[in-house]
């Protein structure tokens, strides 16, 4: 399946653009973590680069997960033939730190529920360079499901207290394990050291004393982050910040004249056959063959959607005159 289109070139301005945005951005102290990167042009769509590390002898890679900011499931999507706990000592293993940026308006948070996946547009300084700040996150399992649409941060606690909703008491009752009425502060409690509630009653962003389970469906419907990157938000996301979560599993987008295309699993409850997703991911390259005639590689789109690893892959090529 090989689509054909014509149409000029209109990325040498964005090309230049954001080349000088990434080596002003290398030259700022201030950029100094991993997960802020420098956002690009609006007709650019990829961030951060893909890496290869070597496993140490004592490393799963859930250990190779936290310590380059990635989620459980992020890992091993990525690495489909290392295995989870005994990787081995020099395995290479995949890094998967490069995102297509969610079709959502680049400000607040953006949460991608099925890719787990936060990201944070902030202010930027008039003498500086926009950026984004993203972090992998866990979700509600499919019977807590995070609700997608728009909401706002309400509220920030740190040291917070829990209070688990009669729901929670129940199931945990059920389980053999009851839960008191008030959890307070300190290493039991499952919200960690910092919360932003939301405007959807019940719902927060917080951090967790469980922080293996980053990176999966293991919530009542809340956002877990890594105890170390909510550190980094919390202090940055005023009250008021938007929220918008998302259910992409499909992201597609431009790097200059290339279009790549993401593909994550389906959260479970959503699962769609093959013709379906198929059909998904035309709509969204018809949309952008609309903005921006392109050549599509069919074999490659196939091998994306079977593979479904999360990492951005090369689909199409803009067509130049």
């Amino acid at each position: 399946m090989v689509i054909l289109f014509l149409s000029a070139n209109l990325l040498n301005n964005s090309a230049y653009r954001y080349r000088t945005l990434m080596l002003a951005a290398a030259l700022c102290a201030w950029q100094a973590s991993a997960e802020t990167l420098v956002l690009p042009p609006i007709d650019v769509d990829l961030v951060g680069e893909i890496s290869v590390t070597n496993a140490r002898q004592e490393d799963t890679l859930l250990d190779i997960a936290r310590r380059f900011d990635i989620g459980q499931d992020e890992i091993v999507l990525a690495n489909p033939d290392v295995d989870r706990w005994l990787p081995g000592a020099d395995t290479q293993v995949v890094v998967p730190t490069r995102y297509i940026l969610p079709r959502a308006e680049r400000t607040g948070i953006v949460l991608n529920v099925p890719e787990m996946r936060m990201y944070y547009f902030p202010v930027s300084a008039a003498d500086q360079p926009a950026l984004v700040q993203t972090y992998p996150v866990s979700i509600g399992r499919m019977d807590w499901s995070t609700p997608v649409g728009t909401t706002k941060v309400t509220a920030k606690t740190q040291n917070p207290s829990w209070r688990p909703p009669q729901s929670i008491r129940e199931e945990a009752e059920a389980r053999g394990e009851p839960l008191p009425a008030l959890i307070p502060p300190g290493p039991d409690n499952p919200l960690g050291n910092y919360a932003l509630r939301l405007a959807r009653p019940g719902y927060l962003i917080h951090s967790t004393n469980k922080p293996f389970g980053v990176g999966m469906r293991v919530t009542h419907g809340c956002v877990r982050m890594y105890p170390e990157d909510i550190e980094i938000l919390f202090p940055a996301v005023p009250v008021g910040t938007a929220v918008q979560i998302a259910d992409q599993p499909i992201k597609i987008g431009w790097l200059f004249d290339t279009l790549f295309i993401e593909v994550h699993p389906p959260l479970e409850e959503k699962k769609q056959e093959p013709a379906v997703l198929v059909e998904s991911a035309m709509d969204l390259i018809n949309a952008a063959w609309e903005q921006r005639p392109l050549v599509l590689n069919g074999q490659a789109l196939k091998k994306a959607l079977q593979e479904q690893t999360g990492i951005p892959v090369p689909i199409a090529q803009s067509v130049r005159d």
